[in-house]
């Protein structure tokens, strides 16, 4: 077995093929993504802690299984990101109703670059910007909350977006752009 050092410095694909000859490196994909995965299905979610560990916990279950099937030509990270994705919507279908209320897990540095990436004029603290945007993330259709999401907060780039989601990158850069003003005319209504 490789060191966890030697591991660290692996790509996540280098990694795949060594759970590929021994199962033992899965943990390693794991303690890589589990943190970065649950952040991500509370921001598309809003579940609970403890269901989206459940989630999480159905993500891994079903990354060990495909692994097989992963094509080394792609970016791991896309392709887990998918099976996350397709994860929370399949939980959402068993549910048959969407969360109501929206909370986003954003630090000091995410809400900065949402309000400059929306120029927003009123002078709001990013605690109160953090409210706002709850409220009017809750709002809109999933299908712009989802590209807003994993543009601004999970810091993915347009191929990467169009590979999770399974939408042409034209289709990526079009709802970004239908979601900002969406969301920019929503933000000029509120009142503060």
């Amino acid at each position: 077995m490789l060191s966890i050092e030697d591991l660290n410095k692996k790509t996540d694909n280098e990694i795949v093929e060594l759970v590929l000859e021994n199962s033992g490196y899965f943990l390693h994909i794991v303690e890589r993504y589990k943190f970065k995965l649950f952040v991500y299905i509370r921001r598309i979610s809003n579940m609970s802690a403890e269901d989206a560990e459940d989630i999480l916990q159905d993500v891994f279950i079903k990354v060990y299984q495909n692994l097989n099937d992963f094509d080394n030509d792609l970016k791991f990270s896309s392709w887990i990101y998918r099976i996350t994705h397709n994860t929370v919507i399949d939980n959402f279908r068993k549910l048959k109703a969407r969360p109501q209320i929206f909370d986003l897990d954003m630090d000091d540095d995410r809400i900065k670059v949402l309000a400059n990436e929306f120029d927003i004029e009123k002078e709001i603290d990013e605690k109160q910007f953090k409210e706002v945007l709850n409220k009017v993330l809750s709002k809109l259709d999933v299908k712009f909350k989802e590209v807003i999401i994993l543009k601004f907060l999970e810091e993915k780039d347009y191929k990467e977006i169009s590979d999770i989601i399974k939408i042409p990158q034209g289709t990526v850069a079009s709802r970004i752009s239908k979601a900002k003003k969406l969301l920019k005319k929503e933000l000029e209504n509120i009142e503060i």
